[in-house]
């Protein structure tokens, strides 16, 4: 239950931090998707199940407050975070190369997910222009939140981990 409450906290500090200060403080309209970084991250260090949970909030809230329709934010972060908990064997949480590596890939893929809804359909098709000039910052500024705020979510999942091993043995 603890880690429940932790990780919806989590989620909503993350969104937060991302939908005001990180919005405000943008650099042309480009900010880190911390929910991206959250949904990463408990998904290699915890497993498909809890990968495809902590994804299928984050993109409600996405969803909600971003997106025209229910679901589409919803299902995207839902799957990413289903792929990332497939990297949850082959894991070591002080590792930070795999967490970036992975997370330039998601990023790549959220941004041409939104670039196909967004624009394609709409019959604008220079990709080079939006892989240069959205996908690229989007992608840097996600992966230097990621080196930051990696190391402290894998402080409170070790601190998870100690609590319930804790509660089992007493």
């Amino acid at each position: 239950m603890r880690r429940i409450i932790t990780i919806f906290f989590l989620i909503i500090i993350s969104f937060l931090l991302q939908s005001t200060i990180l919005s405000i403080y943008s650099i042309n309209g480009m900010a880190p998707n911390l929910m991206l970084v959250l949904t990463m991250s408990f998904g290699i260090m915890r497993g498909r199940r809890e990968g495809m949970l902590t994804g299928l909030f984050c993109g409600f809230l996405y969803d909600v407050f971003y997106g025209s329709l229910l679901g589409p934010y919803m299902l995207l972060f839902l799957v990413i975070g289903y792929l990332n908990g497939s990297f949850h064997k082959d894991f070591l949480m002080e590792d930070i190369m795999l967490p970036v590596f992975i997370i330039i890939a998601d990023d790549f893929i959220f941004c041409f997910v939104q670039y196909v809804f967004y624009f394609l359909l709409r019959n604008r098709t220079n990709l080079l222009f939006y892989i240069v000039n959205v996908f690229l910052p989007q992608i840097l500024f996600t992966v230097i939140a990621t080196i930051i705020i990696y190391r402290l979510y894998v402080l409170i999942n070790k601190a998870l981990k100690k609590k319930v091993k804790e509660n089992e043995t007493a």
